[in-house]
């Protein structure tokens, strides 16, 4: 399996997966022009993308996906109601009641909690390998925590420092959206929840969905550090996803 972060903050946010048999996009909030750049730039044909998987519907997750389709053609995956509230007429796409089985890909929907009508995360298997990726939600529900432990790789959003979120600009009730159940796990709330699930097997983790306004690099990775240090755990490989660029491509 290989996984690229295209992009990923309050502006847009798009992912790679490739395994063997497939090729598909997590999200794809940024413009066409920016996602078949990037990933040309990883040697990814943008025509060989087959699937879309998408979290929930707000703008910066799925920016780009109308110019996409119009020119590729993928494979919408996400939920009735997740296309009831896009409002938009999709001629291929799959409702995700539960896992699927993809050639060599198994997708498994973990529901997250969002300002939304529905929003999920995933994990992706394939031979042997797996992946977390979770992104929007205020919480994690316990009940997920076993399908969410011992993976090879996690992407997970560490979208702000609640302090700068409090000092900062934004007005009251959109503070107390973002902190509140349905809104965005902080630096300390992502790197506990990293920490209740990475194992030795984990090698890579990259925090996501970063704040432009509330939070900043240094800030996330040092919550991630001090969270690791004082649970006594050694801290998986550590990457920070931004708006602008992608990460490097992570083999498992």
């Amino acid at each position: 399996m290989k996984v690229c972060v295209l992009a990923s903050g309050s502006k847009g946010n798009c992912a790679y997966v490739e395994t063997g048999g497939t090729r598909s996009l997590i999200d794809i909030g940024m413009s066409c022009g920016y996602i078949e750049k990037s990933l040309r730039d990883i040697g990814v044909e943008p025509s060989s993308i087959e699937r879309i998987f998408l979290t929930h519907t707000h703008t910066d997750h799925v920016n780009g996906l109308r110019v996409f389709l119009k020119k590729y053609g993928s494979t919408v995956y996400f939920t009735e109601k997740m296309d009831e509230e896009l409002g938009m007429l999709i001629d291929n796409y799959v409702y995700m009641d539960g896992e699927v089985e993809i050639s060599d890909l198994k997708v498994i929907p973990i529901k997250t909690s969002h300002d939304v009508a529905d929003s999920n995360g995933y994990v992706f298997i394939s031979e042997g390998k797996s992946l977390m990726y979770m992104t929007d939600t205020g919480y994690i529900n316990v009940r997920n925590y076993n399908k969410l432990k011992n993976h090879d790789m996690y992407v997970l959003e560490s979208n702000h420092d609640t302090t700068m979120l409090m000092e900062g600009k934004y007005p009251y009730h959109l503070k107390q959206r973002i902190l509140g159940d349905k809104g965005h796990l902080s630096n300390k709330d992502c790197a506990y929840y990293l920490s209740q699930f990475t194992t030795e097997k984990t090698k890579n983790v990259i925090l996501a969905h970063l704040s432009e306004e509330n939070n900043c690099p240094e800030k996330a990775i040092e919550a991630y550090y001090k969270t690791y240090e004082k649970c006594g755990k050694k801290p998986p490989r550590l990457l920070v996803a931004t708006q602008k660029e992608r990460t490097e491509v992570i083999e498992l």
